[in-house]
């Protein structure tokens, strides 16, 4: 007799990994951006993400077509070069009961999109905001984009001699409540923040460094596999426990700093060498002043404050999703109008 296959792991809902996944890539071998993509399908099957409750927002870009490669069973949507924020916000008024994930990439929000990005940050529209940071403009042959470092070098000898848009620094300034910057490389980092992510409501800004292996992985790229590995300066240890999980976290008292999340998860941040407070917003800003003096890609969660209202919070928007609400209540009646017109007479 042959023996009975072993039925798939499930998740929280019953969902196997499979129901995450996307179609196959047509990104080059050894893209970040596949990276990326894997950690999404990972976070959002640990997590428990009901496939019909994700709704996958892009622009446009090698970044922007990441969405594909993810969670078929999610709503997509590609807005134009730049404007997938006030998309996505439209989105998200329009039925708050979705989580709406939006992948982005240097050149999407940080050039042609950075009107947009300013707004969306300043909100705390609850989103998943992913940039896919390489430093260059991939569909266009490699030029460099607003976050390349002064200094760094193209394949082709060109010198960047303009400073970079530090995307998370300007989300912290301007209100995002989760900012946190990784490496696609760092598998356990990049899930543990994804994670965290899901979990929070309001905005999260992660700018994930993502090597452009055909145009900016070479000597001289300050957004290299190589450059990255060596100049990484983790800001803590990440350990992350779901809300619908009993797990007991051995650390030592006084090192580690435990934010609850809106869910009731627990974001768990182990001190290194650095006794960093990821709730001083203040402090996140200076040291990542200090770390593009030194050169350093600080990576992790750099500012977190779960306690500020949401955009629906300061809308004060009813329980019900705007899209569900019928005509009777989203229309004025006739008479409203016949009451403005005569005030103006």
């Amino acid at each position: 007799m042959s023996a009975t296959p072993a039925a798939p792991k499930t998740n929280v809902i019953g969902l196997s990994v499979l129901d995450y996944r996307g179609g196959k890539t047509t990104l080059c071998a050894g893209c970040g951006h596949n990276a990326i993509s894997e950690r999404i399908i990972d976070a959002a099957y640990e997590m428990g993400v009901r496939p019909e409750n994700l709704v996958k927002m892009s622009g446009i870009g090698c970044s922007s077509k990441s969405p594909a490669y993810f969670v078929n069973r999610a709503h997509g949507f590609n807005a134009v070069h730049g404007r997938m924020p006030s998309v996505a916000t439209g989105v998200a008024l329009a039925n708050h009961k979705l989580m709406v994930l939006g992948v982005s990439g240097d050149g999407d929000t940080a050039s042609i999109g950075i009107g947009q990005f300013i707004h969306l940050m300043r909100r705390n529209l609850p989103i998943i905001y992913i940039i896919e940071d390489n430093g260059v403009y991939g569909l266009t042959k490699g030029q460099f984009s607003a976050t390349a470092d002064l200094g760094a070098k193209l394949k082709t000898g060109v010198i960047n001699d303009l400073p970079p848009i530090d995307t998370c620094a300007l989300a912290i300034e301007l209100g995002a409540t989760f900012v946190a910057r990784s490496f696609s490389g760092d598998k356990r980092q990049l899930l543990t923040l994804l994670k965290a992510a899901i979990s929070h409501r309001g905005t999260v800004m992660i700018d994930v460094i993502s090597p452009c292996v055909t145009f900016n992985d070479h000597e001289g790229s300050t957004k290299s596999y190589k450059y990255v590995k060596d100049h990484d300066e983790p800001v803590q240890e990440l350990g992350f426990v779901p809300h619908f999980e009993n797990i007991e976290v051995d650390y030592d008292p006084g090192t580690t700093a435990t934010v609850t999340m809106h869910d009731g998860s627990h974001l768990r941040l182990r001190k290194l060498e650095r006794d960093y407070d990821a709730t001083d917003r203040i402090n996140a800003m200076k040291i990542l002043a200090e770390s593009h003096a030194k050169g350093e890609v600080l990576t992790g969660v750099l500012y977190v404050n779960t306690q500020a209202p949401n955009f629906f919070d300061v809308l004060n928007l009813t329980g019900q999703p705007l899209g569900q609400l019928p005509e009777s209540v989203v229309r004025p009646p006739k008479k409203a109008l016949e009451d403005a017109m005569a005030e103006l007479m």
